[in-house]
């Protein structure tokens, strides 16, 4: 079996290849999503300054006053939820980052409900 096998490091390999290709800028951001076995992650990053523009996660308040879960149906509410944060933040094109996740699933979900609150990618 390869040294290099693992799904975790499989999973890097695809987002690094991914990222050799997609970069954010102040005026279209990296809208980038990471998901573990207990939280969703969603951030807007402006690769030139190296800053986070627009943040979301399960771990907010809000998210946790919803009851949701980690499953599709939280997916959606994160995507709702960084969607509107960067719709407030004057964002409205980013670059979808999947962070080499299958884009099936809670990926999909996520990235739908983002398109739904205005964001273009």
């Amino acid at each position: 079996m390869p040294k290099n096998s693992s799904n975790k490091v499989q999973r890097q390999r695809r987002h690094m290849r991914l990222r050799r290709k997609i970069s954010g800028t102040a005026e279209c951001p990296r809208l980038s999503v990471c998901f573990t076995a207990n939280n969703i992650y969603a951030q807007l990053i402006d690769d030139d300054k190296g800053a986070t523009l627009a943040f979301s996660s399960s771990l907010e308040k809000a998210f946790k006053e919803a009851n949701a879960k980690v499953n599709v149906a939280g997916a959606q509410l994160i995507g709702k939820m960084i969607g509107d944060k960067g719709v407030q933040a004057g964002i409205t094109n980013v670059v979808f980052d999947r962070g080499g996740f299958q884009y099936h699933g809670r990926v999909k979900a996520l990235a739908e409900a983002a398109r739904e609150s205005g964001l273009k990618f």
